[in-house]
């Protein structure tokens, strides 16, 4: 067994134990510590850190982009990928107070798939119901994730519950299939009902804080699925805080949970949903695509086809710059939550900035892929 060594997190005075074999990010989430932190890659840099005392500190593989030689040099780390050969001290650089000290210890469990369902032509509705070892006892806040390990590989991929823990027993997920993709490619061409996987989690900090401040949520692609949860959940707790979704796909075909998104506005009434083509169809009637093909009850019945559109268009950053204001007034006290592919995401935060939102108060998850994009 490896051995053990204190990690202290300042400047919130946490002390955990850490074997040398986890990372110090993975040590405190199995505590219920929640740190911040994006992709437990070294790509993100949301867990970057600083060593305020002690050397012997060792990294896995890691981007440069995440972590400059001139910073690890400095003393600065990434918690995701580092190992303490000794006892620490960390200085904390992006951390929520609030949040911190109310996490959930993480759990395994097994889980047998309940349904596969295509929402679009390259995203997939995944439900699985928890089997084991205690099925009601796997909890998790709206908005975080899970590992779910690939059968065969030795690797496991995360992503985000769609659902809330009000569905007791049953994970909910929403899963763009890539090609190449390491769990998307076998989650289109091998998994199906009754198969079972393996979870590890609950992970993430994508959870909606206490308040009454206004929220905009900025989402594309399988990035709906977090945001999706934090809504439901808003829904069922009676939150009425004044919210706006804005999501952006390509195509109208690329639009999924559209009949809830709409009903949710009528269960929320200070809440508006606001979706973007960056591809809107011309004018003319439109040959449907090839390829699965959503049912009514997880998609709009007559988004295939569509030869107008009346929304928005544009790239969703741009209707957040022109929209946002006009919906919300002063972004100046509003919290924000961003997720989707990392060039979105990287592109809403300066922007969001810009319209007012404090740094502090964007959250954000960046959807990462071992497949290449379409």
């Amino acid at each position: 067994m490896a051995d053990k060594h204190v990690v202290r997190f300042e400047p919130v005075g946490i002390e955990i134990e850490a074997d040398e074999d986890q990372t110090i990010l993975r040590a405190a989430a199995e505590q219920g510590i929640m740190l911040m932190h994006g992709c437990k890659e070294g790509q993100c840099a949301s867990c970057k850190s600083f060593v305020l005392d002690g050397d012997d500190i060792e990294l896995d593989r890691y981007s440069t982009f995440a972590l400059p030689e001139f910073e690890q040099e400095e003393g600065y780390t990434l918690l995701c990928r580092a190992h303490a050969y000794e006892d620490v001290t960390i200085e904390l650089l992006n951390y929520d107070e609030e949040m911190i000290r109310s996490g959930l210890p993480i759990q395994r469990a097994v889980a047998e798939v309940a349904a596969i369902v295509p929402v679009t032509h390259d995203m997939r509705h995944l439900v699985l119901r928890v089997t084991g070892p205690a099925p009601g006892e796997l909890k998790f806040f709206p908005g975080q994730y899970m590992d779910i390990a690939v059968p065969g590989t030795g690797e496991a991929r995360s992503f985000s519950m769609a659902n809330t823990s009000a569905r007791d027993g049953f994970l909910e997920f929403v899963i763009k299939v890539y090609p190449g993709g390491l769990f998307s490619e076998f989650l289109d061409r091998e998994l199906k009902v009754g198969d079972r996987l393996e979870l590890t989690g609950p992970f993430g900090v994508f959870t909606l804080r206490e308040g009454d401040a206004d929220l905009v949520f900025v989402g594309g692609g399988a990035g709906i699925a977090p945001i999706l949860s934090l809504l439901r959940s808003m829904a069922e707790r009676g939150i009425g805080r004044k919210a706006t979704f804005f999501y952006g796909a390509r195509t109208a075909a690329d639009l999924c949970f559209e009949e809830e998104l709409r009903s949710l506005e009528e269960k929320l009434p200070h809440f508006t949903y606001i979706p973007a083509l960056s591809e809107p169809p011309p004018s003319g009637p439109q040959p449907s695509p090839s390829g699965p093909q959503p049912p009514p009850s997880a998609h709009k019945s007559d988004i295939y086809g569509m030869s107008e559109w009346t929304g928005e268009t544009g790239l969703i950053t741009d209707v957040v710059k022109r929209r946002a204001a006009d919906l919300l007034g002063d972004l100046t006290k509003a919290h924000a939550y961003v997720c989707g592919p990392p060039p979105m995401v990287e592109a809403a935060i300066p922007l969001l900035e810009t319209l007012g939102v404090p740094e502090k108060r964007i959250y954000y998850d960046k959807f990462t892929t071992t497949g290449e994009s379409q």
